[in-house]
């Protein structure tokens, strides 16, 4: 198949630090490629592929000192690809929603791939408008604000096998790694640490928007034993940050969409200590890669539990669930359907704003266990 991936222009693909929707699009680009499919990835110029690169801008936007406003760089990328479409079999998008009003008369050959939160309110009469665009959720729960939305397929996130290599030790440390923000909790992370008596080490990026969080709940936290802050870290740095760790702490407080962190903490062979949100229970298997709790109170209770879990079975798990190989062969089963169904000459489906029926409908798959996956397929 001749696939176009288009990502975000913010980070480069791969993301030189953070940047987890860019570090997805990078995963599944390679792996498609080594199947032997035809891809193009529309990204950054500073990207790097072994697919052909279609570089819509010089350098990733957030680290070029020039861009004042985003908005015109992504039309620019966007225009360009519809001027390409025809070259193409499947246009994957992971740019969220601003592709929808130009590529509305593709919908059949187009794919959206919904990266962050769905709960937001302003986007229930977006998808109502738009109701023929196939879109791809990263677990189940994302899906649910949307009951409408035209959702063909629920792929799992999975990363290179070979990326992060598990260690069987027993880790020295508590990890927090991702971003710090209300959202994620680190305050939580650090009292768990605290009350269990372990040192807890946080690898986490602050965005602009978050300075005044960072600087006024969560520094004044670092004061006393225990909590060592590192910062923003790389991908070599992450794998032995996450391998030399107990566990990983993620104590999450919104509908998480998926959870990147925690399948590289499994690939580690590093427990996960997880809240009951969003997407948790879909990704951790309770008892065997980690364990959900409901309040800080349970958290340090079962927290001794967790660090004497069977290391080899966590990353064993992984291995079975959360590679970058499934990923890719699941999105090849949503593009041969969504070819299939364009093919047979079906009409695209749409719904009107009141819910009822417009034009003849798609079927809508239900959401799968990844147990229930279609089988690799091959090209």
């Amino acid at each position: 198949m001749k696939i176009a991936q288009i990502a975000p222009l913010i980070e480069s693909v791969p993301p030189r630090l953070y940047g987890g929707t860019e570090r997805i699009v990078s995963y599944l680009t390679e792996e498609l490629a080594r199947l032997g499919h035809d891809v193009t990835l529309f990204a950054s110029g500073d990207s790097i592929t072994s697919a052909e690169l279609a570089p819509c801008c010089t350098r990733a936007l957030r680290l070029d000192s020039t861009v004042g406003d985003i908005i015109p760089h992504f039309m620019l990328m966007i225009d360009e690809v519809r001027e390409r479409a025809h070259e193409f079999d499947i246009l994957h998008f992971h740019i969220d929603l601003v592709h929808f009003p130009l590529f509305r008369s593709l919908a059949a050959r187009t794919l959206t791939t919904l990266h962050g939160r769905q709960d937001l309110g302003d986007l229930k009469p977006f998808y109502f408008r738009f109701s023929e665009m196939p879109l791809v959720s990263i677990s189940n729960d994302q899906r649910k604000p949307l009951p409408h939305a035209h959702f063909v397929a629920t792929v799992y996130h999975g990363i290179p096998a070979d990326l992060h290599l598990p260690s069987l030790g027993q880790g020295g440390y508590l990890a927090f790694l991702g971003r710090i923000s209300p959202e994620k909790r680190p305050d939580r992370a650090i009292r768990i640490a605290r009350a269990a008596g372990m040192p807890l080490k946080i690898a986490a990026k602050v965005d602009k928007a978050d300075e005044d969080y960072f600087r006024n709940d969560i520094r004044p936290l670092f004061d006393g034993p225990g909590v060592e802050f590192i910062g923003e870290i790389n991908e070599r740095e992450k794998a032995k940050f996450l391998g030399e760790a107990a566990a990983l702490l993620f104590p999450v407080d919104w509908p998480e969409p998926f959870g990147l962190v925690m399948i590289e903490a499994m690939a580690c062979g590093t427990p996960v200590l997880a809240f009951r949100c969003g997407s948790i229970p879909e990704v951790i298997d309770d008892g065997v890669t980690g364990k959900i709790v409901d309040s800080e109170e349970e958290a340090i209770a079962v927290l001794p539990q967790i660090l004497s879990y069977d290391r080899s079975a966590v990353r064993q798990r992984f291995e079975e669930r959360f590679t970058a190989k499934r990923m890719a062969n699941d999105y090849v089963s949503a593009y041969r359907r969504l070819l299939k169904t364009w093919t047979s000459g079906a009409k695209p489906r749409q719904l009107d704003f009141n819910g009822g029926s417009g034009l003849a409908p798609v079927s809508i798959e239900k959401p799968q266990r990844q147990a229930d996956a279609d089988p690799e397929i091959p090209i």
